[in-house]
């Protein structure tokens, strides 16, 4: 009998919250045309690459409303059940309140570990093929300057650029690292410049102040220099603002890698881990939402249908902002990446279990 029912449960909660997520993607959609429509307009964009374009949009809405689907499922589903004197029929029967949450909760669970995978690989390959869009046939996000460029320009070569000044193809801040052919982890040579410029007579790359350090073995060698420069690099200025890469571009695989590439040449790799320990956060947050919401749900309240619809939207609006603020003070270095990502879905769990002992068995 409760299998039966758990099976019930899991199944309008599932049929809602696609519900949900058609009527969000819907609604998405159409506001975001309107919003491009003169873009597409203006640039003659094809009408093959905008339905491109919003295939390849699908899957970041997706990501974006799935939280508020799940949350307002879990209350529809409820509501409904309580409306149809069906959870007063499963309060009779002897079934506990926390019995009864235990099929959303797993569903929830298992969405958001789904979730992870999703938001952490499938979105950034759309996203990636979306921003191709946008910057190449749309004109949108053209990038005039850099930031925290790194990117591999042979095997045994890695360039970091701090900031990138496209108007005037010049770098600031360079890192230009050598490692050995037969050993990938040995460096054997390192440049650090406070600019560098293109010598497109030439075609080479000036190097001005800085200084170049040759590791052999146990010894060091450095010599300083005022300029220098390098003709057998292989990416010239067009490429050095390709090579920045927007972090929702990047997979979970990719935003780790980067990050530690960061740390290795001497910056700062605080915004990537925000960014890479907020994609696991978000995922679960589906799982934290419904959490909170179901001790709202379960107890008979006046206003059904629109109390939980204000409910939900309440708990929404809180946790983003909330979220907006802790990320802020972690770009900011005041608190650490991990506890950044994770503050506002701790707060809630807290928060949850509080109410879910409070609800009435």
């Amino acid at each position: 009998m409760i299998r039966k029912i758990d099976i019930y449960i899991v199944k309008q909660f599932l049929q809602t919250i696609l519900f949900g997520l058609l009527a969000f993607l819907i609604i998405f959609l159409i506001i975001d045309m309107m919003e491009n429509l003169d873009d597409f307009i203006d640039q003659n964009v094809a009408g093959v690459l905008v339905v491109q374009y919003y295939i390849v949009f699908i899957p970041e809405i997706l990501r974006l409303m799935l939280p508020i689907a799940v949350l307002l499922s879990a209350l529809f589903t409820v509501g409904k059940m309580e409306t149809a004197n069906e959870l007063t029929a499963i309060k009779a029967s002897g079934v506990s309140i926390y019995r009864f949450m235990i099929p959303f909760i797993i569903t929830a669970l298992g969405i958001s570990l789904l979730s992870i995978y999703f938001g952490g690989y499938i979105v950034p390959m759309a996203n990636k093929h979306k921003v191709f869009i946008e910057q190449k046939h749309m004109k949108k996000d053209l990038i005039t300057v850099g930031n925290n460029i790194f990117f591999s320009d042979s095997e045994e070569r890695i360039v970091t650029i701090s900031f990138y000044d496209v108007t005037i193809n010049e770098a600031n801040r360079i890192s230009i690292q050598e490692f050995s052919d037969t050993n990938l982890t040995k460096m054997i040579e390192r440049f650090d410049a406070n600019k560098m410029r293109y010598d497109s007579t030439n075609s080479a790359w000036i190097l001005l102040n800085g200084i170049h350090r040759q590791f052999q073995d146990s010894t060091e060698s450095a010599e300083y220099f005022e300029a220098k420069s390098l003709n057998y690099l292989n990416f010239h200025p067009k490429d050095v603002i390709m090579k920045q890469r927007k972090a929702q571009e990047m997979t979970l695989d990719e935003l780790d890698e980067f990050a530690q590439n960061l740390l290795r040449a001497g910056n700062d790799p605080t915004r990537t881990l925000i960014e890479y320990h907020s994609r696991i956060a978000f995922a679960f947050t589906s799982f934290v939402v419904v959490l909170f919401g179901l001790p709202f749900s379960v107890n008979k309240r006046r206003g059904g249908v629109a109390i939980q619809f204000g409910v939900s939207i309440l708990i929404t609006f809180v946790y983003l902002v909330l979220l907006k603020m802790i990320e802020a003070f972690g770009k900011n270095g005041v608190l650490d990446p991990v506890l950044t990502a994770w503050f506002a879905n701790i707060l809630f769990f807290v928060a949850a279990i509080y109410y879910i002992l409070k609800a009435n068995k």
